[in-house]
């Protein structure tokens, strides 16, 4: 009995151990992938609507995106360099963000946004709690 207390305890320390390092690094929390966009000058309502779209249409095609939200620049502040659209996807893991540039569907969906873009800033970060 004492030695099963024994493993007991050692494994509760390990696990408390390797939780409070996982969240100290960021890696028990969500992964949040960060696109803003800026659209050339010549880039027509219908062309930044057919973007959107093929944008929104990524989670239904790649299985490692966790949530998908986006929307358009209202700050009053008038600091956002031309960048219009934020897109925000969330990735459990690196791993799951990594899987997700290389995607075949990822891939289609820059040959649709290329000819668009006139400025992208793409920010990555732990979810900090």
């Amino acid at each position: 009995m004492k030695n099963l207390l024994i493993c007991f305890a050692v494994a509760f320390v390990a696990i408390a151990f390797t939780s409070s390092n996982t969240m100290a690094q960021g890696k028990g929390n969500s992964l949040r992938h960060v696109v803003l966009f800026k659209f050339k000058d010549t880039s027509s309502a219908e062309d930044v609507k057919k973007v959107v779209e093929a944008f929104e249409a990524l989670p239904k095609k790649i299985k490692q995106i966790k949530a998908f939200e986006w929307g358009t620049n209202n700050s009053p502040e008038g600091l956002n360099q031309g960048l219009t659209h934020a897109f925000i996807l969330t990735f459990n893991s690196e791993k799951d963000r990594d899987d997700y540039l290389v995607h075949p569907d990822h891939k289609a969906f820059g040959g649709i946004v290329g000819p668009h873009l006139d400025g992208v800033t793409v920010v990555d970060f732990w979810v900090e709690k």
